[in-house]
């Protein structure tokens, strides 16, 4: 995980003291984590992976998943989210509406691109965007459900929704014998736990 931009951290640092983060400073934080997170996905497309079949082997321990179902399902979820918050009010939102057997989930170049693209609109949007910005969530749970939410928390979730698709990712790179960094997988709040152990 990469750490916060030194600007983002500049900014929070005057607010920590009292317990008050501005906007600014939110967006800024959950913008440099939701990157970092798509530049580990973009790391192990391009460095990691050596062949497209390893993005369609599928996991003998996760019925149905493959590296590259994992990489479109979580990338899918920022996409969703950024288009609908990029269009005029009312905002609603629903994740369900995915793509399925895209490019991205067969193939290494389309699948950096994707989630390239994916960075690009998140660092145009974000920035621009408000964190308490209403947006009405439909999901089925596997009942409709119809939920008020903001931009912030579901910026938020994308975040640890795909982290927790990464962890499933690792699964199969280990059953791939593939190599990934030691970050990868874990969510922001296990890794600086780790960070502190590790000093003490």
């Amino acid at each position: 995980m990469s750490s916060l931009s030194s600007s983002s951290s500049a900014a929070a640092a005057s607010h920590e003291a009292s317990g008050i983060q501005d906007e600014a400073t939110a967006l800024a934080r959950l913008l440099d984590v939701s990157t970092a997170i798509l530049r580990q996905a973009v790391d192990l497309v391009e460095n990691g992976l050596t062949s497209d079949e390893q993005l369609t082997t599928h996991s003998n321990y996760i019925p149905g998943s493959t590296i590259g179902k994992h990489l479109r399902h979580a990338r899918d979820h920022f996409a969703l989210l950024l288009d609908v918050v990029s269009s005029p009010p009312p905002h609603v939102l629903s994740y369900d509406k995915r793509a399925r057997n895209t490019p991205m989930e067969v193939n290494r170049n389309a699948a950096r691109d994707a989630l390239n693209e994916c960075i690009a609109q998140l660092q145009d949007v974000v920035p621009k965007a408000k964190m308490a910005e209403p947006i009405t969530l439909h999901a089925v749970t596997p009942f409709p459900q119809v939920m008020d939410t903001t931009f912030g928390r579901e910026l938020w979730f994308a975040g640890l929704h795909a982290i927790h698709h990464w962890s499933m990712v690792r699964v199969i790179a280990g059953e791939l014998g593939i190599k990934l960094e030691e970050s990868f997988g874990f969510a922001p709040s296990t890794l600086v736990h780790m960070e502190s152990k590790a000093k003490m």
